[in-house]
């Protein structure tokens, strides 16, 4: 993982959200019979404008289409290279939009956008709503625009949208138009979405886990559904802090070892970048020298009480899964081996 002042001297990108709004703008302006500006300039909510090159661009009797291609800039997102096609149409007053091919459809309630609309969540479409006003009187000139990613569907298959309830395709996305190189602020509002849908199908038990192993254990451990399973990743703080303020009747946190052992040290964010395992913790709750051990896993190995010691760690660690909640919410933590095999816990 980059560290802060690594992340700094990445290169920035560009979120879904801005790249749509560099495409709509570029359509409408060829709708209203004025030509694709290239490149286009559009404001974002921070107050910078940035220019886009357009990728493609077309026109026919009553539409025109444009796209931006989007550059994530240095950071790993899934959605880097996609093209994002906005294509325009005259309708009745008002700015409305439609799903062309690799945009989703929201199905389930919970998502700040209504079921049957667009995944589009409500930042983009204000930008757009900006770019669009600039060039005519949406009070008396209405316009359609329909948003396509080609290839989005099978790309949302490695998001949440599947589990979000969003089908179809990928959604269009950010808060301030640009991508921090490793913020992971797509993963973070993943987890916030997932607790909003879960809360709104009346889910009153939901569980977050560190990765795939600890996910498939706690959902046969509690018999959970998968609406009720929220992949945190070692988001652990961002996700109590997020459910501390949307609150369940209860939680479980679950995770391998090592991880589990930096929650109970005290630590919200788990990845091996920002927290370490520490062994004199893990000493001090055995009651004998584990400073030897290269990793929690080996610790658990030499620990004369194996169980003990696991018992040990997942007590601390829901210690401070009840700290960060607050107290309102019945939290129990759960470990797992790297085989998903239950290792204990604390209730």
């Amino acid at each position: 993982m980059v560290t802060e002042n690594e992340t700094s001297k990445l290169r920035r990108g560009w979120t879904t959200g801005a790249c749509a709004t560099a495409a709509a703008k570029a359509a409408v302006t060829a709708l209203l019979g004025q030509g694709f500006p290239d490149p286009v300039t559009i404001a974002l909510p921070g107050g910078q404008s940035p220019a886009f090159t357009l990728t493609t661009q077309d026109q026919g009797p009553g539409w025109a289409m444009s796209s931006v291609t989007k550059d994530a800039g240095d950071d790993p997102d899934v959605t880097h290279g996609v093209r994002i096609e906005v294509t325009a149409r005259f309708s009745e007053p008002g700015l409305h939009f439609k799903a062309g091919k690799g945009v989703g459809i929201v199905t389930k309630e919970g998502l700040p956008i209504a079921v049957g609309e667009p995944s589009i969540s409500l930042r983009p479409r204000e930008m757009m709503q900006a770019a669009v006003g600039e060039l005519l009187d949406l009070n008396q000139q209405g316009v359609e625009l329909t948003i396509s990613i080609p290839g989005g569907e099978e790309i949302a298959k490695q998001t949440w949208n599947g589990r979000l309830g969003i089908v179809g395709g990928l959604s269009i996305l950010g808060t301030t138009g640009i991508v921090v190189p490793y913020s992971c602020a797509a993963w973070i509002h993943s987890i916030h979405r997932g607790i909003d849908v879960a809360r709104a199908e009346g889910l009153m038990h939901l569980a977050g886990a560190t990765g795939h192993m600890s996910e498939t254990g706690v959902q046969a451990l509690h018999g959970l559904s998968l609406p009720a399973l929220i992949d945190m990743g070692d988001f652990a703080g961002a996700l109590m802090k997020y459910l501390c303020a949307h609150p369940v009747p209860r939680f479980t946190l679950a995770g391998g070892l090592g991880k589990i052992s930096k929650l109970a040290q005290g630590h919200g964010d788990l990845h091996s970048a920002r927290s370490q395992v520490d062994l004199d913790f893990l000493s001090a709750l055995s009651g004998q020298d584990l400073t030897g051990a290269a990793t929690a896993a080996q610790a658990f190995y030499l620990a004369q009480d194996p169980k003990a010691l696991v018992q040990a760690i997942a007590m601390a660690a829901q210690g401070e899964c009840i700290r960060r909640l607050k107290g309102q919410i019945k939290v129990d933590v759960q470990i797992f081996d790297r085989n998903g095999q239950h290792l204990g816990g604390a209730a």
